[in-house]
């Protein structure tokens, strides 16, 4: 069977997967980035969860309150954290320095399967994610995903505000 489901997956789903790896190696490395890039990534990711659920469950009102709850939740516990404890700001080269991390290949990779699953659900049984429990719980995973990037990334902002009172103290 899963040699079935290979063969029926299209080849650009494969191209995705490994520029997503890609993508993960670099987010690997240390590296100076500005605030637009920085949230390049949290943006992609948003837009992709969100496609995700609406070419599963269209406009399932199910669906997009779980999605926007889980997104929600992950990102307000990301701003409780507060700023990043690896990440710094540069406020002369208004850059930001981001330590590596293997988290935002774990969490595309996760994003990839995840909805490489639910498509070949779909696929194996249309109609079987049509429960209101597993319209809750898909959208919601997708919400949960997107949202960790995207409280990453606002902790990773905030080293802005706590450097400009560092500033002003000094």
């Amino acid at each position: 069977m899963i040699t079935q489901i290979l063969t029926h997956t299209p080849l650009w789903v494969f191209g995705l997967f490994f520029g997503l790896v890609y993508l993960g190696c670099v987010q690997s490395r240390t590296r100076q980035v500005s605030r637009s890039r920085l949230i390049v990534l949290p943006i992609a990711m948003l837009g992709w969860s969100l496609y995700s659920v609406w070419s599963t469950f269209d406009t399932h009102l199910t669906a997009l309150a779980a999605w926007a709850c889980a997104w929600g939740t992950v990102v307000a516990i990301g701003l409780a954290r507060g700023p990043s404890r690896t990440a710094s700001y540069d406020a002369a080269t208004a850059q930001f320095t981001v330590a590596g991390s293997w988290l935002p290949l774990a969490l595309m990779m996760g994003i990839f399967f995840f909805k490489y699953a639910v498509a070949v659900a779909h696929a194996v049984k249309p109609g079987g994610l049509d429960t209101t429990m597993v319209v809750a719980l898909v959208s919601a995973t997708y919400g949960l995903f997107s949202g960790l990037f995207m409280a990453r990334a606002v902790r990773v902002v905030g080293t802005m505000k706590g450097q400009r009172l560092v500033e002003r103290s000094a």
